[in-house]
């Protein structure tokens, strides 16, 4: 049985192309209201002056970034490596998994968390930056309240879905980027020598020759974050809508940038400290209207980042590197979730950056470090995914080097932003990292030691426990949740618990084994019987973006064994039978504990507990599974990970 979805591989379309407008490009595309501000900041935090190479030294950077790292890198080479057309950090470990690569496990989870950690403090920079241009009309207004009551309502809706509101996306993403490229059009007129910095000899000189130009490529890189959202939000828009969509967005973004340059370059006199360039280049009778739409397109940038972070997370559960968490599903629309405790998580979190750093400016300092980690992840899993699709060797060698120099010459700029504020998303990005690692490197030592046995020396037992009508009938249906993964084993705790802890006696039991495959979509399942109408074991597959529903499958599967009269779904009980009522089914899981007689050595028994400790913020079993909390029955059950504790005791007499 297949599960056959739309798995956004949309064709090129107008339509396509606006929802990915309104989808992709929220991030980068709302990067020109702070980013040559903070180039200048810089220049006169360090006390230099605003000269034109500085200016278009600066726009020269900004130019050839958004070539090399968004244009080459994720438009034309990354969205080729997609897993069924899907994109991502996940995706493509999911990919190169498959060749048994254990490394490749650190620099996903590196990246996961860096763009968690880029999740804390998009909404706050973009939201700030956009309100902070009433500081023009209304220089004593306090913008602090207005962004976190902003924070309050993105965060409140995402409860109840954008299905709605998000047909809205498109459309205003279409106005902001032709808004940022006509008002950017209109300075370039006035000094169209600002053309100039297309000449990469500009950018190269700022770097080299400037007083501590490397540093410029800290705010330089702002230009560029976003641009791994290109890759992760393949699936929702497919890649020729992105890239059709990027002509555009890169044109207006650039036209943006080029025009805040040329408007600096006429006007050095004026206190950009006071105004930031992006609203200077404003008309005075327009800069309420385009206060406005900046507001909205930061808003669906910061709608999309959240979304995005529910997805990741999504499918880090999905791939077990992160605990299971309640999902929600608040609109028909496929992809569309809800994760509560993430969304809240990030509502904290970001609330955190509002009232540490207060302004845009300051923000700036804490934005790009981590971003700049996960650029360099990606990087990694490109060249070994390149590696495993036997690429020309020159080609991989090629684009690892010119890559990896280009990001760690970015990640050495933007450690300079560390004092300043880049430590709290290092610390985020380092909390995330470490939570993760632990709970996949615990869940390993457990799964480990979790032993099988084959169940073919069973077999006898189960009939005839099936047959001892002194003990009371569990149920019907008996079903295990299984970790065995063929009819020829079976988990040594689920033996324990159907003979050992209380006898369980049914007329049938299912042995389920759910697997996560390695495809983003689809669903199948087969059965292997083990005791004709008695005892049969059940492996089902879903891809890691597909909701594991257990109890829906099980009941379609059931239903479906009936039809080829491999088993009786009426009551065994004659009179519920001779009514026509169903049979029961009761589910049972089992919540392996580590023995108390284990004795561990202290990394082991680090791993355990941290282990422990992560998993008690996890959704419990049966509701990841869907199971039916009433039809269900959850025991704790030993398992052991180390040889026994030894102790000699003798009988006194």
């Amino acid at each position: 049985m297949a599960d056959k979805q739309d798995h956004g591989l949309h064709k090129l379309s107008a339509a396509g192309v606006l929802i990915t407008l309104g989808i992709i490009f929220g991030d980068i595309g709302t990067s020109p209201i702070y980013v040559l501000k903070a180039i200048m900041n810089m220049a006169t935090g360090g006390n230099h002056a605003i000269t034109d190479d500085l200016i278009l030294g600066g726009v020269s950077c900004v130019f050839w970034t958004l070539t090399i790292i968004v244009t080459i890198k994720y438009v034309i080479l990354a969205l080729n490596a997609d897993n069924k057309g899907e994109g991502g950090i996940f995706a493509l470990y999911a990919i190169v998994r498959r060749y048994k690569a254990k490394w490749t496990i650190i620099p996903a989870l590196i990246g996961c968390a860096s763009l968690m950690a880029d999740g804390f403090i998009t909404p706050p920079i973009s939201i700030s930056s956009a309100i902070e241009g009433l500081n023009i009309l209304y220089p004593n207004i306090q913008t602090v309240p207005i962004v976190i009551a902003i924070l309050i309502g993105i965060f409140m809706a995402q409860q109840f879905g954008t299905n709605k509101i998000g047909n809205a996306f498109g459309p205003i993403m279409l106005v902001w980027f032709t808004m940022i490229g006509v008002l950017g059009f209109t300075q370039i007129l006035k000094y169209p020598q600002v053309f100039k910095a297309l000449n990469p000899m500009y950018a190269i000189n700022l770097v080299i020759h400037y007083p501590g130009g490397i540093w410029f490529l800290g705010a330089v890189f702002l230009c560029s974050t976003g641009g791994e959202a290109l890759y992760s939000d393949l699936g929702h828009c497919g890649k020729q809508n992105i890239r059709v969509s990027w002509t555009f967005v890169k044109i207006a973004l650039l036209l943006s940038y080029f025009g805040q340059a040329a408007f600096i370059i006429n006007n050095k006199g004026m206190d950009f400290d006071k105004i930031s360039p992006f609203y200077a280049v404003m008309p005075d009778w327009f800069l309420k209207v385009g206060i406005g739409i900046a507001t909205l397109a930061t808003i669906i940038a910061s709608q999309a980042l959240i979304s995005g972070c529910f997805t990741l997370v999504n499918e880090a559960m999905k791939l077990k590197l992160w605990p299971n968490q309640k999902i929600i599903y608040p609109t028909i629309v496929q992809g569309q979730i809800y994760i509560p405790f993430i969304n809240w998580l990030l509502f904290f979190g970001c609330l955190t950056v509002v009232l540490i750093f207060k302004e845009s400016s300051k923000m700036e300092a804490a934005y790009g470090l981590a971003i700049s980690l996960n650029m360099i992840m990606t990087t990694s899993l490109l060249t070994y995914f390149m590696y495993v699709k036997r690429q020309p060797k020159y080609l991989i060698w090629g684009f690892f080097a010119f890559f990896m120099w280009i990001e760690f010459t970015f990640l050495t700029a933007n450690l300079s932003k560390f004092s300043h504020g880049g430590w709290f998303a290092i610390l985020i990005a380092a909390v995330i990292f470490g939570l993760m690692y632990l709970f996949k490197e615990g869940k390993k030592l457990r799964n480990k030691h979790i032993e099988f046995v084959e169940i073919k020396d069973y077999l006898d037992d189960i009939v005839d426990l099936q047959n001892d009508l002194t003990i009371p009938k569990e149920a019907t249906n008996l079903v295990f949740m299984c970790n065995a993964n063929d009819k020829k084993h079976i988990d040594s705790n689920i033996i324990y618990s159907i003979f050992r802890k209380k006898p369980k006696r049914a007329d049938t039991y299912w042995f389920v084994h759910v697997d996560i495959t390695s495809e983003p979509y689809g669903a199948s399942y087969y059965v292997e019987t083990i005791i004709p109408k008695k005892c049969f074991f059940i492996r089902l597959k879903f891809g890691f973006k597909v909701e594991h529903k257990v109890h829906v499958m099980f009941t379609k599967i059931v239903e479906d064994m009936e039809k080829r009269s491999e088993i009786d779904l009426l009551s065994h009980y004659p009179s519920l039978r001779k009514h026509g009522y169903p049979a029961d089914f009761k589910y049972v899981i089992l919540n392996s504990k580590v023995s108390i007689d284990n004795k561990l050595n202290p990394l082991e028994q680090f791993l355990i507990k941290s282990y422990n400790l992560i998993k008690s913020i996890s959704l419990p079993a049966e509701e990841d599974f869907g199971l039916e909390k009433t039809n269900c029955r959850v025991e704790n059950v030993p398992i052991r990970i180390a040889q026994k504790t030894h102790i000699e005791i003798h009988r006194e007499d």
